[in-house]
C-alpha cells in the first residue's frame, strides 16, 4: 500500500481547481471506483486498499464526540435510503 501516493494524489488535486473540485463535489461524490481511475488518470498508483487505509488514518485521529457525529451521519444515511 502506498498512502504516500494517496497523500500526494489529494495535494496534487488541490493545486488543480477542476480536480478539487471534482473531489469535494457533495451532490455527485466519486465512488471508490471512480476516484482510484481518477487518481490513475493523473498518473497516481492507487489501490483500493490505499484508500481504505488513509480513511482508517482519519477516523484515529478524531475524538470520541466527532467519531459519535459521523456514526449518526451514517445511521441518518442508512434510515433515509433503506425502505420501510
Amino acid at each position: 500500500m502506498t498512502l504516500d501516493q494517496l497523500d500526494k494524489f489529494l495535494a496534487f488535486a488541490r493545486q488543480r481547481p477542476e480536480l478539487d473540485s471534482r473531489l469535494r463535489d457533495a451532490e455527485a461524490p466519486l465512488d471508490l471506483e471512480s476516484f482510484i481511475t481518477l487518481a490513475h488518470a493523473q498518473g497516481f498508483d492507487l489501490e483500493e486498499g490505499d484508500v481504505i487505509a488513509a480513511m482508517l488514518r482519519e477516523e484515529e485521529n478524531l475524538s470520541d464526540a466527532e467519531l459519535q457525529e459521523r456514526a449518526a451521519e451514517n445511521a441518518r444515511r442508512l434510515r433515509n435510503f433503506i425502505p420501510g
